[in-house]
């Protein structure tokens, strides 16, 4: 663990040495998680409902899918730079160093300037469920705990599942952006606003669904408008669990693959 703290405390300090430049990549990165509320606040500046779903109520899904994704994003995010990683051999220098691969990777340029992502997805966040007229309860208390926290662990889950990609096909850094932020993307309205076999392939067959849609409705006391009973809305840290199991068995599977770049 001292030498994970050596890491982090390096990174901290060369991008911290330049303060005015840090602050400004501080505000300037707040730009993308507030293009996703300004964008439903436009939607609903045409419209009273979204999917069946009001203002309020939508926003509740938006602040768990902010704060989840930027979470995500700022802890694991940079394992998207893997492709690189294994095209110019660094990969290799990573793996002949006696510390977990993974880790590495993910303090090797841990990107602090996101930071403020995290905390305005916050701000969304407890913005909307104290404006939602929730009826606290005990679990529901719970929920509103450990949801954002398990959306985390689920982004943070695809981060990996969609870099390890990379141990077989170099050129896939698309492909991963299409499931990662199209999985933001997706998970920032309500799934009732999508049909047919794009709903059931993303909600469903990835699992984004139990991201901020099942979580919102449990939050809310609102039954599933698609016929789902109410439990599978408290299923959401089972879900992140089967994610994050299905990224480590990814990621072990990929590194016996990998065969070195020859470099």
């Amino acid at each position: 663990m001292a030498a994970y703290r050596a890491l982090l405390g390096a990174q901290a300090r060369s991008q911290a040495a330049y303060r005015a430049s840090f602050v400004v990549d501080l505000v300037g990165n707040v730009g993308a998680t507030v293009f996703d509320v300004v964008t439903v606040l436009v939607l609903f500046g045409v419209t009273r409902e979204l999917g069946g779903f009001t203002l309020r109520e939508t926003l509740v899904i938006v602040g768990l899918s902010s704060f989840a994704f930027a979470s995500a994003d700022l802890l694991v995010g940079n394992i998207e730079r893997l492709p690189r990683y294994v095209r110019t051999g660094l990969f290799d220098a990573v793996l002949v160093r006696p510390l977990a691969a993974l880790p590495q990777l993910l303090l090797m340029d841990l990107p602090l300037r996101k930071v403020s992502r995290v905390v305005f997805g916050l701000a969304v966040l407890v913005a909307s469920v104290a404006s939602a007229g929730i009826h606290w309860t005990a679990g529901r208390v719970a929920l509103v705990l450990v949801a954002p926290l398990a959306g985390v662990v689920f982004f943070g889950a695809v981060f990996v599942t969609t870099a390890t990609v990379s141990f077989y096909w170099i050129d896939s850094g698309e492909l991963a952006n299409s499931v990662t932020y199209g999985g933001r993307d997706f998970t920032s309205y309500p799934v009732t606003v999508y049909g047919g076999w794009f709903r059931a392939l993303f909600a469903y067959g990835l699992g984004f669904a139990f991201v901020s849609y099942h979580p919102a409705l449990a939050l809310l006391g609102r039954p599933d408008p698609l016929g789902l009973p109410g439990w599978v809305g408290w299923a959401a840290p089972g879900v992140a669990l089967v994610a994050a199991a299905v990224a480590a068995l990814a990621w072990r599977v990929g590194i016996r693959h990998y065969r070195s770049t020859g470099s």
